[in-house]
């Protein structure tokens, strides 16, 4: 059974749908300085206000937003969930743990931050009876919640189904945890570049609305494109550090590839995980290098929206259709001298696109690939 995306929810430091690829194609990053806690010091992240959002909001703007954009009406309660997030409600128990414990004032706040908590916030928006998953696969969940709706649709369990992942993770404890692993950038973040020094966190999300294609087209819905297939493994090697020679994203990206019956020359198009430090962009552009023929256009947006953490891939997967609808090649921000010999995306360009890749790499060795088509 063909599954296609009817509707695009997305949030980013750059802006909306419509601004985010506006923003991107001209090269600009939503990167700047903030002080978002006055016990750390000043440093560069990707902010879609003045304050750290909540995550909360941001799942509601962006589920709403993708209904809208889908052109359906609420309630939906044959439509299933699976939205992920990394950190969830992180700064939320950040702040009830400072506060004295016991009593209600403590106990309701905190129920209401469980770790599904966005899934069941987008859930109790569109009044859905159906399916609710919420998974959590670091950096990897975006793809991870799309693979999970794509195979609900394939497997005949729904006919309809919201998929995605939102994050806010600006909060002290990411970012002292991400300072002291010696991940955070001190200026940028500048994905593949010889003077690359780490990822800038942002927050954001994105959501897609999948059908199966025979709904779709039996309402006359837009289609911006249509999953082929997808590739999940893992590493079992280290908590943080990618597997050396790659093999277990390798074979993720094999998986994708045989499944959505497409060869490494059927790619038009790469949206790497790309996160600007020194480790993740060097066995990528290895992994790229082993799979692919040479020339294949590599794009990377984390220089303009920041690393989402578990959102990155469901905003990797928007642009990748913002790319099919509009045959555009995104440019990879931030990138001024490239340290690896691919083909990197400058600058934006026209291109005939008919088959594209996006990749996601987690912490803990969690390894995720999808492929779309138009």
């Amino acid at each position: 059974m063909n599954v296609v995306v009817t509707g695009i929810g997305l949030v980013s430091a750059l802006g909306d749908c419509a601004l985010t690829w506006k923003q991107l194609l001209a090269g600009h990053s939503g990167i700047t300085v903030h002080q978002p806690f006055p016990e750390l010091s000043p440093q560069p992240l990707a902010l879609i206000g003045s304050t750290p959002a909540q995550l909360t909001d941001l799942t509601r703007q962006v589920v709403q937003a993708a209904i809208a954009d889908a052109n359906l009406e609420l309630p939906l309660p044959d439509c299933a969930i699976v939205l992920g997030s990394s950190r969830g409600h992180q700064a939320q128990w950040e702040t009830l743990a400072r506060q004295p414990y016991g009593g209600a004032q403590v106990a309701l706040p905190w129920l209401a931050t469980l770790p599904h908590a966005a899934a069941i916030a987008a859930a109790q928006l569109i009044g859905t009876t159906a399916a609710v998953r919420s998974p959590m696969a670091a950096c990897a969940t975006g793809l991870w919640a799309i693979a999970q709706g794509f195979d609900l649709i394939q497997s005949g369990a729904y006919e309809r189904v919201l998929v995605g992942a939102v994050e806010a993770p600006i909060t002290p404890l990411t970012l002292v945890g991400f300072e002291r692993m010696g991940a955070l950038a001190p200026t940028g973040a500048y994905p593949f570049d010889r003077d690359r020094a780490g990822l800038v966190l942002g927050e954001g999300g994105a959501v897609l609305l999948l059908e199966a294609e025979a709904v779709a087209r039996r309402r006359s819905a837009r289609i911006y494109g249509r999953i082929l297939g997808v590739g999940l493994t893992a590493d079992g090697y280290h908590v943080s550090a990618p597997e050396p020679g790659s093999r277990g994203a390798i074979a993720a990206v094999t998986q994708c590839l045989q499944r959505s019956r497409l060869t490494p020359a059927d790619i038009q198009l790469i949206h790497a995980h790309g996160t600007a430090t020194r480790l993740n962009d060097q066995n990528e552009a290895q992994l790229i290098q082993t799979l692919f023929p040479a020339g294949v256009p590599v794009t990377s947006t984390k220089g303009a929206t920041g690393h989402t953490i578990g959102a990155s891939g469901a905003l990797g997967v928007a642009v990748c259709l913002f790319a099919l609808q509009h045959q555009q090649l995104p440019p990879t921000v931030g990138l001024t001298q490239p340290d690896f010999a691919l083909n990197f995306v400058r600058t934006a360009q026209p291109a005939t696109l008919q088959n594209v890749l996006c990749l996601s790499f987690g912490f803990g060795g969690q390894n995720a690939a999808i492929a779309l088509t138009r």
